[in-house]
């Protein structure tokens, strides 16, 4: 995710910017006799955030969307792989439900609270086994509130499913966490006169009377909150480059030439991901593109495959698309293990903006570090943000990014470039479809380097103050 609203705003080109399957789940351990999934993954940041005891293969979502009366009918079929003898599991779904069935069976299902969906199978789920779940449910998404967060956008026009750390529950029934990928096959239906864009590649399009059901397909698995459609009047383009299916949309409701300059840079995104592979490894999924809404998200998002944006203008657009690109891998091929990492996925993106100005003849990123550095030393409550742990209603605060993207920096020109190269492919090619925590990659720039690091990122990642201005915390 890229907030349009930045506390120090810049722009990297010319000036300073402040700019898999699941693992063992919490409480999963085998037991004697079938017994309760937990309701929650366990991650403290959103306690009721995924689910215990399960592990999804696959989601087949299929709906129907009414855009005059904003309500959405959905029959979504789950595979999913129990980690222990299930008595009971839950999903996390905040639309009303009408029906579910587990292995072919009607099962019985209950409400505690609205986010989470409690099925108890007509015969206990045993460890390992797959079965097949079907929810039936239906609702007015746009109607709904959860813990602050009302996450539809959507118009009579124009809808699209997109929003983070959660999206999924308004739209399909989910193991919500991004420690739980699985694949996700789409088919959306509605209005003939309307298109639907999603993850992956296009599979196909019908026309049945006045509607149309239009189902889009993901190769790779992803994380719930990655999954999204949109659907309204679109331009799209698409092609091959370098081998790699591309497909863009623009929304036809913005005006020209607006929507000319939203094409243009959508049209980049195949230049970026081939640049960032250079940087990176090679592209972790099988196709790319992007879709510019008319809607007002007030940010841009990383679905898998296809980032949508808001309009955008001027030299932070292209910085925003190579932001949204750097996390196909960091974010989305390698998903944090948990929230509190975010400032993995964001402070690299951040570099990576970074990065490309740097390679494109815009200043160094040491410059921009450093630069950034100094422009915030006396933001005390930029630096009392413990970037590593920042909390569930921090984590897309700006130092989240700025303070872990110039962390990036700083550790390159700590460690060295070969080093730090060695470091990014190494960590985004070992987890390639997984997961990773900031532990972690702590670690692993321990052993890269062969150098004691834990000073290095106190001083960036944990301590309430600017990190001093030395070699060993990356200065020149």
């Amino acid at each position: 995710m890229r907030p349009l609203r930045r506390l120090v705003p810049g722009l990297l080109a010319g000036t300073l910017v402040l700019a898999g399957s699941a693992t063992a789940l919490a409480g999963d351990e085998p037991a004697a006799r079938p017994r309760p999934g937990s309701a929650g993954i366990g991650d403290p940041y959103f306690p009721q955030d995924g689910n215990g005891g399960i592990d999804v293969r696959s989601y087949d979502v299929d709906i129907a969307y009414d855009f005059d009366r904003g309500r959405l009918e959905g029959r979504t079929r789950l595979r999913v792989r129990a980690i222990h003898d299930l008595s009971r599991f839950n999903l996390d779904l905040l639309l009303p439900v009408q029906q579910v069935r587990v292995a072919g069976r009607p099962a019985r299902w209950t409400r505690p609270d609205r986010h989470e969906l409690s099925i108890r199978p007509a015969r206990p789920v045993l460890a390992g086994d797959v079965v097949t779940v079907v929810v039936r449910y239906a609702g007015r998404p746009g109607r709904i509130r959860w813990q602050g967060e009302q996450n539809w956008l959507a118009d009579p026009g124009e809808v699209v499913a997109m929003n983070q750390p959660h999206m999924a529950p308004w739209w399909f029934p989910a193991n919500d966490h991004p420690r739980d990928k699985a694949h996700v096959d789409v088919s959306v239906t509605v209005p003939a006169d309307k298109q639907v864009v999603g993850n992956g590649r296009l599979v196909s399009r019908r026309v049945h009377g006045r509607q149309a059901t239009t189902r889009w397909r993901a190769a790779e698995p992803m994380a719930p909150y990655l999954a999204f459609f949109a659907a309204g009047r679109f331009q799209v383009d698409h092609g091959v480059h370098h081998g790699l299916p591309w497909y863009v949309a623009v929304s036809r409701r913005i005006p020209q030439p607006e929507r000319s300059r939203a094409m243009d840079l959508m049209r980049r995104t195949s230049d970026v991901v081939r640049w960032t592979e250079q940087q990176l490894g090679p592209y972790p999924f099988s196709a790319t593109g992007g879709l510019t809404t008319s809607l007002e998200p007030g940010f841009a998002l990383e679905n898998q495959t296809r980032p949508t944006y808001p309009v955008m203008s001027g030299r932070g657009a292209l910085a925003t698309v190579v932001h949204e690109v750097a996390h196909q891998w960091f974010g989305d091929s390698v998903a944090v293990r948990g929230w509190r990492d975010i400032w993995i996925n964001e402070g690299a993106a951040t570099f990576m903006e970074a990065r490309y100005a740097e390679a494109h003849g815009g200043m160094k990123a040491q410059r921009w570090m450093e630069g950034t550095h100094a422009l915030l030393a006396d933001h005390d409550d930029f630096w009392a943000v413990p970037v590593d742990d920042p909390g569930a209603e921090r984590i897309f605060s700006e130092p989240v990014y700025l303070r872990g993207g110039m962390a990036f920096q700083a550790l390159r020109t700590r460690i060295g470039e070969r080093n730090f190269r060695t470091l990014l492919r190494t960590w985004l090619a070992d987890r390639e479809g997984g997961h990773g925590s900031g532990a972690e990659l702590e670690q692993l720039a321990a052993e890269v380097s062969g150098e004691s690091l834990g000073g290095f990122f106190d001083a960036w990642l944990r301590a309430p103050r600017p990190p001093a201005r030395t070699a060993a915390n990356g200065f020149a």
